[in-house]
C-alpha cells in the first residue's frame, strides 16, 4: 500500500481503527485531512495510515487524546528527544498506577460488601446497608 491511495474503508482494515474514529480524527486535526476522489470518497496515503497505527496502538494503551495528539507530534519530528516521548509514557505510568490503587480499594471494598451479604430471599442486604451509609 506504499503508493497506493486507500478508501477510509481500507485505511481502517489496515489500521484497525473504524471509519467513524478515522473521521472522528481527522475533525479533531489528529489526522490530516484525507485527499477526495472526484466522487467525493476520503483518499489515505501511506504517511496517514502509519500515522493511524500509531494513534491505534496509543490509544489502545490507554493514552488520553491529548497525550496522544502530542505523541503523533513528536512521531513525526526526527529532532525529538526520546527523553520526551519517555516523559510522557512516565506520566501515563503513574496515572495508571494510581487507578490501579482506585481500583484494588474499590474491589476491596465490594469484596467485602459481597462476603456480608446473605444471599437468600431476605430483604436485608449488607450491599445495600453499606452504599446506604450517609
Amino acid at each position: 500500500m506504499m503508493n497506493k491511495l486507500a478508501t477510509i474503508g481500507e485505511a481502517a482494515e489496515i489500521s484497525g481503527l473504524s471509519a467513524k474514529m478515522i473521521r472522528h480524527y481527522e475533525s479533531i486535526n489528529l489526522i490530516p485531512k484525507a485527499k477526495r476522489s472526484d466522487a467525493g470518497y476520503r483518499l489515505y496515503n501511506s504517511l496517514q495510515l502509519k500515522m493511524m497505527g500509531v494513534i491505534k496502538q496509543a490509544r489502545e494503551l490507554g493514552f488520553s487524546l491529548q497525550q496522544t495528539h502530542s505523541l503523533v507530534d513528536l512521531w513525526q519530528n526526527p529532532n525529538r528527544a526520546s527523553r520526551e516521548v519517555k516523559q510522557l509514557a512516565e506520566e501515563h505510568l503513574c496515572d495508571i498506577n494510581e487507578k490501579i490503587k482506585e481500583l484494588k480499594k474499590m474491589k476491596r471494598a465490594l469484596q467485602e460488601l459481597s462476603d456480608n451479604c446473605n444471599d437468600d430471599e431476605n430483604a436485608s442486604c449488607a450491599i445495600i446497608d453499606g452504599l446506604d451509609k450517609c
